[in-house]
């Protein structure tokens, strides 16, 4: 039975792990860039065109209002770009006719499309641009046509890089959502797997226990040296049932340390048919097989096996039941039949279930039927070369 490693999740796509920048410095970094190219272009603009203290101070102030309020865009991007717009709006109108550009503002758009504020984008970039032009038509400035253009293929490249981020970003979060759900789904199948393990194991130990400590209990008086045997059955069987168990539990413990016992073959068939029996139920093995297959095939058809002997002995009040494996062109035959109860129209219980996952595990099926016995027929076809 393959260990599974759980100390950490898988590399689904087998490639490194991405470096991922602090959120301070995705955040900082637009601010930052923006104060150091308008706050400095600015200053020096004021000092060379003599623009007086008043208009001095007030064109650094518009300056690095919207850098300033970009520290906002992560909480309410749509909000920002509306008063970095209407900040770079008062820049064009009242600040010098050749400013430095107002960066703030790419950076307020992109973020904003980023993050989904797209129509507070959009409206707030066209209400300034029409006002900028309006305004500025009735206060006699004028701009050259090549200007306005460049103006605004620039502001429609930043919502198309704004696009393209938010694009990137919803790939991100979908890639790392079917990572999610991949890493779930492998560990419920190892869940289910664990559990399957532990009912056979647990399901048919029990029921041999409690058939031979019955028929301890019914020839202790009469017949000591066949209680003495089923005595020493149940200790054989119980001393079996842990070691499987360590073996299953093994594959989750996270020191390494428990021993894994070798996983059962169909060289243990005639051992596990023997242990079902008892003075009012006998079992026959009938091995047909010249040679033998794959591991898997016969870790499966042993469980298959140990699993519908143990739903003999517990439900059907069979006397007699026949384990039969042979080959069957490219498949391993394995029926099981007794003359108990038979099919009763019940509804299918976890065992069944549990032989059905095995086998399909595989490639293979696993068919319950009345038996020409009387009983039930279990009968279970595995592709002879499965290896997984």
């Amino acid at each position: 039975m393959p260990a599974t490693q759980w100390g950490g999740p898988p590399h689904w796509d087998g490639r490194p792990e991405r470096f991922r920048p602090p959120a301070a410095v995705v955040l900082l970094a637009p601010v930052v860039i923006s104060l150091v190219a308008q706050v400095p272009a600015a200053i020096g603009i004021a000092v060379w065109s003599r623009a007086g203290w008043p208009a001095g101070l007030l064109a650094v102030a518009l300056a690095a209002a919207g850098p300033l309020a970009l520290l906002a865009s992560r909480r309410h991007p749509g909000p920002t770009v509306a008063v970095v717009a209407l900040a770079a709006l008062a820049d064009l109108l009242l600040g010098p006719e050749f400013g430095p550009p107002y960066v703030a503002l790419a950076f307020a758009i992109v973020l904003a499309v980023a993050r989904g504020a797209v129509v507070w984008a959009v409206v707030s970039v066209v209400v300034a641009w029409l006002a900028a032009l309006v305004v500025g038509a009735f206060t006699g400035l004028s701009w050259h046509p090549f200007r306005i253009a460049l103006a605004t293929l620039a502001l429609a490249a930043c919502f198309g890089i704004g696009s393209f981020v938010r694009v990137r970003r919803e790939r991100a979060a979908t890639f790392q959502a079917e990572i999610a759900r991949r890493r779930q789904s492998a560990e419920q199948r190892e869940r289910v797997r664990i559990a399957r393990e532990l009912h056979d194991v647990i399901g048919h130990a029990l029921s041999q226990i409690n058939v031979q400590a019955s028929v301890g209990l019914h020839l202790m008086d009469r017949d000591a040296e066949h209680a003495r045997s089923a005595l020493g059955n149940i200790k054989e069987t119980s001393k079996a049932a842990l070691e499987e168990v360590r073996s299953v539990l093994g594959v989750i413990r996270s020191d390494g340390d428990a021993p894994l016992a070798p996983q059962a073959e169909l060289a243990e068939l005639p051992r596990l048919v023997a242990g079902v029996r008892s003075p009012g139920f006998a079992a026959e093995l009938i091995d047909r097989l010249d040679e033998v297959p794959g591991r898997a095939v016969q870790f499966a058809a042993y469980r298959i096996a140990q699993e519908a002997l143990t739903n003999i002995v517990r439900h059907s009040g069979a006397t007699r039941a026949i384990v039969t494996v042979e080959r069957l062109g490219d498949e391993l035959l394995l029926t099981v039949d007794d003359d108990g109860r038979g099919v009763d129209g019940r509804p299918e219980g976890g065992g069944i279930l549990g032989m059905r996952e095995r086998a399909s595990l595989l490639g293979g099926s696993v068919g319950v039927e009345p038996s020409p016995r009387g009983g039930t027929r279990v009968t279970a076809r595995l592709p002879w070369g499965a290896t997984s």
